[in-house]
């Protein structure tokens, strides 16, 4: 059963909270929704945050309504894992609560509640699907840090989703120190497993190709070295995938970096996916 929690006029539409029992996770999971006034048949775009977030910090921090509100875009923010009582959680903030990384995990505690590549590709756009009049076909997802490489290696090996778009993503979960004690505690360093979730690896082996895949990230972004952007976009050379890297001089890799670059994404998605 899907619940509403809040409801807020924000320009010509309305930013909602939902929450519902998850299967996928075997808690309830909250979601955002922006859903202009005109909304039958819009697309709709998936994004997913990064590390420590909450849905709260892209819908208050990012300014995108304006924007999806111009575009007529539904936009869905999930949070970034399970949490509440009974789930397990961690001292470190990279991990657990708010660390969910878009995978789904192999071991104990973990594996029976954090399933966030189920939830995001399979059991969310199936709650969506059922409870809203959106299109079913001109759907994308874009996402920052964590959740921007969540967000390619999602794209990477689902047909679901038409576009995609990252801010700052981590490229590579086998190597990023940031995902060093997920690797570790949710798949056990077993190198098959992290393979389902790393984008370097994804992008050589996967068949499918989108129009472009966009990237922006900050040149004074304090994790940088950590992204693997670099590596990817290599990659997407060799394998013939078109990408499309901004670097930006004097961009951290915080909110007001993405504020400032957040209607270029939000307008190439409508543009690609209203094209379909």
């Amino acid at each position: 059963m899907l619940n509403l929690l809040e409801k807020h006029r924000c320009f010509n539409g309305h930013q909602e909270i939902y929450n519902h029992g998850s299967f996928s996770n075997k808690c309830k999971m909250q979601f955002a929704l922006y859903t202009p006034d005109k909304n039958e048949n819009i697309p709709v775009l998936y994004f997913l945050s990064g590390i420590t977030c909450t849905e709260q910090n892209f819908i208050q921090k990012s300014g995108y309504q304006k924007f999806a509100s111009e575009h007529q875009m539904a936009i869905v923010v999930p949070d970034t894992s399970p949490r509440g009582k009974g789930i397990p959680d961690s001292e470190s903030y990279k991990l657990g609560w708010g660390a969910g990384f878009y995978l789904n995990a192999t071991e104990d505690p973990w594996s029976l509640n954090y399933n966030m590549y189920d939830y995001i590709t399979k059991e969310l756009p199936q709650i969506i699907g059922l409870n809203f009049q959106f299109s079913k076909s001109k759907i994308g997802i874009f996402g920052h840090s964590m959740g921007g490489g969540g967000a390619i290696q999602c794209a990477l090996k689902n047909q679901l989703y038409k576009s995609v778009s990252a801010f700052s993503p981590i490229c590579s979960i086998h190597q990023s120190e940031f995902a060093k004690e997920a690797r570790q505690q949710y798949l056990n360093d077993n190198y098959d497993n992290l393979n389902l979730y790393d984008p370097l690896f994804l992008i050589e082996k996967t068949k499918k190709k989108f129009e472009q895949i966009i990237i922006d990230v900050g040149l004074d972004d304090e994790f940088f070295n950590d992204l693997f952007i670099d590596d990817f976009q290599e990659l997407c050379k060799k394998n013939n995938q078109n990408l499309t890297l901004n670097k930006h001089e004097g961009f951290d890799h915080g909110y007001f970096f993405i504020q400032s670059f957040i209607e270029k994404h939000i307008k190439y998605h409508a543009s690609f996916l209203n094209n379909l």
